[in-house]
């Protein structure tokens, strides 16, 4: 159910075929696997890939991490040593992480991510599932819909990616339109997140039973919104490139403390009102 694309050798990040595949897939599907077919420990396909897409494609570079951190984030427990001084991100822990946007205190968010895996959990935890926008907003009434998409809702930035000082929190909408005005689009990150109003607060109480029923029917049953991509699915030398605004994602909690991925943002666009240019 993923599109999935090889990476033979290092020269694929420059082939104009493959750069061309990589954009036009991340822009009709939103997600996309690539596979390499060599060892790759710096990441060095993943900088020459998002190089080629700005030159010919018209992405925008990634956004740095945090005041301190560059393009790269490395998704690694730790209980000691954190990449953002005095600060440990969720990230950087072995907890199950919930649903989420990346960068959902960023005014933008960016478009898209992605996540190198250089090690898997190799003790059947850390799996990443993602959970399509548009199919979970058809699960939402009229009403709450209308009042994710206003701009009633603080959301706070967590102390490890504070750029500037000052700039702790801004006030958006959840919802968010495409180019043709539906609302397929999302910012969300729950413990971030404080209604200003309430129907704000019925509209998040809403949104949190649907997410809670699509885990449940997961559980059970192939879910129309949910992919789970266990390690099976995505092995080392695995990356997987998703549209951060189309796609929620979520982990589970890891077992293994060794596991190990390479994360990077970018195409961060800004936003005309409610819609989002394509």
């Amino acid at each position: 159910m993923v599109p999935r694309l090889e990476a033979p050798d290092l020269s694929y990040a420059q082939e104009p075929g493959h750069v061309r595949s990589v954009a036009e897939t991340l822009g009709q599907r939103g997600i996309l696997k690539v596979s390499l077919g060599f060892a790759d420990p710096q990441s060095r396909y993943l900088e020459r890939l998002l190089r080629s897409l700005h030159q010919h494609h018209g992405h925008q570079l990634p956004i740095s991490h945090s005041a301190t951190r560059g393009w790269f984030w490395d998704v690694v427990p730790s209980s000691t040593s954190f990449q953002t001084a005095n600060c440990q991100a969720r990230s950087e822990t072995m907890e199950d992480f919930p649903w989420h946007t990346d960068c959902s205190y960023e005014d933008p968010p960016p478009r898209y991510f992605a996540l190198q895996v250089l090690r898997p959990d190799r003790c059947g935890g850390g799996t990443l599932s993602v959970m399509n926008v548009e199919r979970l907003s058809e699960l939402l009434s009229p009403e709450a819909r209308a009042a994710l998409a206003r701009p009633e809702f603080l959301v706070r930035t967590p102390p490890e990616f504070v750029k500037r000082p000052g700039q702790e929190d801004i006030v958006a909408s959840i919802l968010l339109a495409d180019g043709e005005g539906r609302l397929t689009r999302m910012r969300f990150r729950e413990d971030l997140l404080t209604p200003l109003s309430e129907r704000a607060a019925a509209a998040l109480g809403e949104l949190r039973q649907a997410l809670q029923q699509q885990g449940a029917e997961a559980r059970g049953s192939h879910s129309m919104a949910r992919l789970d991509l266990t390690p099976e699915v995505l092995p080392e030398g695995s990356i997987i490139m998703i549209d951060n605004r189309r796609w929620l994602h979520a982990r589970n909690h890891v077992r293994d403390p060794k596991r190990h991925l390479r994360r990077v943002r970018w195409d961060a666009v800004p936003l005309t009102g409610l819609a989002i240019k394509e």
